[in-house]
């Protein structure tokens, strides 16, 4: 059983709900993620999603757009973000990490780092670093079993984004082959548009749950204790990244960490009641 099958399956127990912040790596400092990691840990993170930074991020808002051209323009990439991961593991072994990202960096990786063995570099580097799962915003379910069975020879899950317009068949092709979690998008739009319709999100994850397993968790659009109080009576997870970004862009260096923890303890609250 994966890191974050187990995560949720001691959850599920406690009847409790998973919090899962989004940071992105390198973002605002180069050294300063793994810090930042620890502080959403001690705010109540059940899983971190790690950003990896990209040139072309389809799917990102502004806010999360200019926090991975900071980090670009830092020298942050796939290796330094697995570096990050590793660093973070000297003193974590059990919070799980998902890494989200784009197909341009982990394929590039692969070119770069190749292996005689015919494996994937990044599957096996990132599974020595202590990823536990890989979020590939462009990667269709249809193309992804072996990249999934590699993973999961590793002991890491695929997971997979659903939006409202995702279709019964897009739901069966995404169960055939993600593990872990899925990422149920609450909004039509990038990360951080639009105001969350709680009915709607409530309406929808009853159609997911018909065709996917494993757990679901709902983000875009989650700011506050209580629109993550309203989608936690729901959903399995909470996901939350483009308001995190925005505390820490507002703080000096030092504040950053204790924002996040505080801000995370607030949701965590929220969620436990």
């Amino acid at each position: 059983m994966s890191r974050i099958a187990t995560t949720f399956a001691a959850l599920k127990k406690q009847s409790r709900k998973a919090l899962i912040p989004y940071v992105t790596a390198g973002f605002p400092f180069a050294d300063i993620t793994p810090e930042l990691m620890h502080a959403m840990v001690a705010g109540g993170a059940d899983v971190i999603e790690l950003g990896v930074p990209f040139s072309d991020p389809s799917a990102d808002g502004p806010v999360i757009q200019k926090s991975g051209d900071k980090a670009l323009a830092l020298g942050i990439g796939l290796v330094q973000v697995l570096a990050m991961v590793k660093g973070f593991r000297r003193q974590n072994q059990t919070t799980p990490v998902v890494l989200m990202g784009y197909a341009n960096p982990v394929e590039r990786y692969d070119q770069k780092h190749k292996r005689h063995d015919g494996t994937s570099a990044f599957v096996a580097d990132a599974a020595a670093a202590g990823v536990d799962g890989v979020l590939v915003v462009d990667y269709p379910p249809e193309e992804c079993e072996a990249f999934a069975a590699e993973l999961k020879q590793h002991g890491m899950d695929l997971i997979f984004l659903l939006a409202p317009t995702s279709t019964d068949e897009r739901m069966q092709q995404v169960a055939r082959v993600a593990s872990g979690y899925v990422y149920y998008v609450s909004l039509k739009g990038v990360t951080g548009s639009g105001t969350l319709d709680t009915a709607a999100v409530s309406a929808m994850l009853p159609r997911i749950r018909r065709h996917v397993s494993v757990p679901v968790g709902v983000g875009f659009g989650i700011r506050d204790a209580a629109t993550a109080r309203a989608i936690g009576a729901v959903a399995d997870a909470v996901v939350i990244g483009t308001r995190i970004i925005q505390l820490i862009d507002e703080q000096p260096r030092d504040q950053m960490a204790a924002t996040v923890q505080n801000f995370l303890r607030e949701i965590r609250s929220a969620l436990d009641s």
